[in-house]
């Protein structure tokens, strides 16, 4: 109520100030580029802003010449300050100059806060969590986020039951504000549980599934589980109606939810009147012409005698008019109606309204004032001429969508005046595209790392000095850790001589001294990748890499196969990749699958002082089980060797397992060929096979279970190796800082050299 008192309060002074605004002469058509004689300040309400303050917010100044821009900027400056309330600047005739006037509504200053009521948290506690400050400006939204701050800083403590409200004191004479917040803080008690009554055909676990609000749980300080907030529980009584209404219960009811307190507890008990189920009777289809009925009943899940339900016949709606907007048919209208036939029976009909096919005349790009229309036309998969597909026209603005240049993509049809034509009209609204981005780590192999990255996703390298609009990605980071150093900068053009090709390049300079124990290692060079997309889940890429490799600050006591590594030598390579990727999601995938074929060489007619190959294959799949439980199989095998005049294959070439990313219940690096000081030497043969099992907890955090199994063999292409083997528990959370995986992993076989002790391992990272 006080919210609206205080909007009522602004109205009010907006009023009077636009009253007075029409009083006052109208500027003259004279007024403009004509010399400034005096500029008077006229105040409507209390003068909380000195002359000299709105002055020097201001370009506009006696003894220059009078612009509306310059006077329009100054309007802007004084908004600025969060001070004005209200404010207009006009010229008006003075002799032979111009006299301004600044007619004026500044806002109120707050000159004290009191915290009424307030006994199980401290009024200085609480002022610290709202925004409002004594000597700032009266601002009602401020004052009404302050209110809010105040009873989420109750509903985190369990008081779900908090009343605040506020009021303001206001000193006209002086301008200044005294602002009192009321607290009625209501018995303690935060949600430990939602309990239903009545509920039959759903269980407790499915419907409170189904809710935001939840009871107390060990994480509520991150969660804010156990909160009551009203306006989300009414979303939520919503969203039950909402599903048991798509489940066939159309007659459902919900009364009023009951609070139940025991101490500090609280319980929510939700009564449900379930009703009759409700099935299909007929389903009539009307208005189809250029097809028939059936063909559109064909399309439907909905069947006669199936569970009536508003959210199947919504997407069978949906269904159908891509079914119809692919064959050009723009304004096709649908309109379900549901009659009841009988006990328990809905009719269902279809009001098909088709109208004419379309053609597609022109494509009208409007609002990319930096990215160039050839950028967004080939991502448009439709040309002049074509028929107006709508679900070609959908699949376009996704793909606009995801180039991440825009805000905001729409598309629509516009009419020509020339029967079954349509224009495409595609307008966008531009974002920024560039950032910089400080950062830093840890992890259980690289220790603590940070970073700076400068990228651009609309990079256009030939428009100088803003650099933007051609679709380009540009990369430069900067990384430097205790145990690493990286520079890294890469440009790549998604669209090579106007084709579905990517180019790209990069230059790099990585040192790493958690590699080994007994030596760093440090590579420095270029390379060229292109890539070409086959179909819809597949591509190919082939990449050419020359680099500059040293093995340096070699231990003295090594063994003899790690000192014959020390020094520098040329890798130039040739690698080819095939990917094929299903996936639903990149970062939490629930579906698909995704398989990496990577053969290369090196040397002999490519030059450098190494000559080798082999060949790289790894494979995901997913599964989605019933309660989100997310089940991965993953494997790899790889394999490299010499070739021609090649005598052996370079430490740093050869394959490594244990660790994180890998054999979880083992030191990083550390399964495989050891020499006799027990440091890992690598081999020129690897398999190796996960099982993981995921499983929410709460919102933002999943439980895991896991098996590794693997080994590393010293002799290329050969299964003989020993293998090693782990289970084990680990936690995945999307934090606020940036995602969080933690792993314990136990030996289970220790491939014949290592330990029995189990491993834990953990990867974080954030950005600030």
């Amino acid at each position: 109520m006080n919210y609206f008192v205080g909007l009522f309060r602004s109205f009010a002074f907006a009023i009077v100030f636009a009253f007075l605004s029409v009083l006052v002469p109208a500027p003259t058509a004279q007024a403009q580029g004509v010399k400034i004689q005096s500029i008077e300040i006229q105040y409507t309400g209390p003068e909380t802003l000195s002359r000299e303050r709105i002055l020097a917010q201001m370009r506009t100044a006696v003894g220059q010449t009078y612009s509306d821009a310059i006077a329009e900027q100054d309007i802007r400056n004084l908004y600025a300050t969060g001070q004005v309330q209200n404010v207009r600047i006009f010229g008006q005739e003075q002799g032979d100059g111009v006299r301004v006037v600044v007619a004026i509504q500044t806002r109120g200053v707050v000159n004290e806060i009191e915290i009424d009521g307030a006994t199980r948290i401290s009024a200085r506690s609480l002022r610290r969590k709202i925004k409002v400050k004594v000597n700032s400006p009266l601002d009602e939204d401020a004052l009404g986020k302050g209110q809010q701050d105040i009873i989420d800083a109750y509903r985190a403590k369990g008081f779900n039951d908090v009343d605040v409200q506020y009021r303001v004191d206001t000193d006209r004479v002086r301008g200044t504000s005294r602002v009192v917040y009321t607290i009625n803080e209501g018995p303690k008690g935060a949600i430990s549980r939602i309990r239903f009554q009545g509920n039959n055909a759903f269980s407790d676990r499915v419907l409170r599934k189904q809710m935001k609000t939840k009871g107390k749980t060990i994480l509520a300080f991150v969660d804010k589980s156990g909160r009551l907030d009203e306006a989300q529980l009414q979303q939520d009584i919503d969203a039950l109606r909402e599903w048991y209404q798509d489940h066939g219960y159309i007659d459902v009811e919900i009364p009023e939810v009951r609070r139940e307190r025991m101490n500090d507890r609280m319980i929510l008990v939700i009564p449900i009147s379930e009703g009759p189920k409700y099935f299909v009777g007929r389903i009539v289809v009307n208005g189809a012409k250029t097809t028939t009925p059936e063909k559109v009943r064909a399309l439907m899940k909905l069947k006669e005698g199936s569970v009536y339900s508003p959210k199947v016949i919504r997407e069978d709606a949906k269904r159908i008019a891509d079914a119809y907007g692919g064959g050009g048919f723009v304004d096709l209208a649908i309109q379900p109606q549901g009659t009841p036939s009988g006990p328990n029976r809905i009719d269902v009909t279809l009001n098909i309204e088709e109208g004419n096919r379309s053609f597609v005349q022109r494509i009208n790009i409007t609002g990319n004032t930096r990215t160039k229309d050839k950028v967004l036309r080939r991502e448009v998969l439709i040309a002049p001429g074509d028929l107006y597909s709508t679900t070609r026209v959908e699949t376009s603005k996704k793909r606009l969508d995801n180039l991440g240049y825009f805000s905001r993509v729409e598309t629509y049809p516009e009419e020509t005046g020339v029967p079954g034509r349509k224009d495409l009209t595609v307008q966008v609204e531009e974002k920024r595209t560039g950032s910089l981005n400080f950062g830093a780590g840890f992890s259980t192999i690289d220790s603590i790392v940070g970073f700076v990255e400068v990228t651009q996703g609309n990079f256009d390298l030939l428009n100088w000095p803003t650099f933007t609009g051609a679709g380009q990605k540009f990369r430069m980071r900067i990384q430097y850790g205790s145990r690493r150093k990286d520079v890294v900068i890469a440009l790549t053009e998604p669209y090579f001589l106007d084709r579905r090709l990517s180019l790209g390049g990069e230059l790099f300079y990585r040192e790493a001294n958690f590699l080994s124990s007994v030596y760093d290692q440090r590579n420095y060079g270029f390379s060229i990748v292109t890539r070409k997309a086959i179909g819809r889940f597949m591509s190919a890429s082939l990449e050419y890499r020359l680099e500059e490799i040293e093995i340096f600050n070699v231990n003295r006591d090594v063994s003899e196969q790690i000192g014959l590594e020390e020094g520098s030598s040329t890798k130039s390579q040739v690698t080819t990749s095939l990917v094929f990727d299903t996936r639903d999601n990149p970062f939490l995938t629930r579906r698909g699958q995704r398989f990496v074929l990577t053969p290369f060489v090196s040397g002999g007619f490519l030059g450098g002082s190494t000559q080798i190959f082999g060949v790289d294959l790894e494979g995901s799949q997913y599964f989605l089980l019933p309660y989100d439980l997310i089940l991965l199989l993953n494997a790899r095998i790889a394999a490299v060797n010499t070739w021609g005049s090649g005598d052996r294959v370079p430490i740093y070439d050869r394959l490594f397992l244990g660790g994180s990313n890998d054999l979880r219940g083992f030191d990083f690096r550390d399964v495989g060929p050891k020499d006799k000081n027990g440091e890992p030497l690598g081999g020129k043969t690897l398999a190796r096979a996960t099982v993981e099992l995921t499983f929410p907890i709460i919102e933002k955090v999943r439980g895991a279970v896991f098996t590794d199994i693997g080994f590393v063999e010293p002799k290329a292409f050969n299964a003989g190796g020993r293998p090693a083997s782990d289970v084990g528990l680990g936690l995945r959370l999307d934090l606020p800082i940036g995602p969080l995986r933690l792993d314990y992993g136990y030996p289970i076989q220790t491939g014949g050299n290592n330990k029995r002790s189990g491993k834990f391992n953990f990867n974080v990272g954030y950005q600030f």
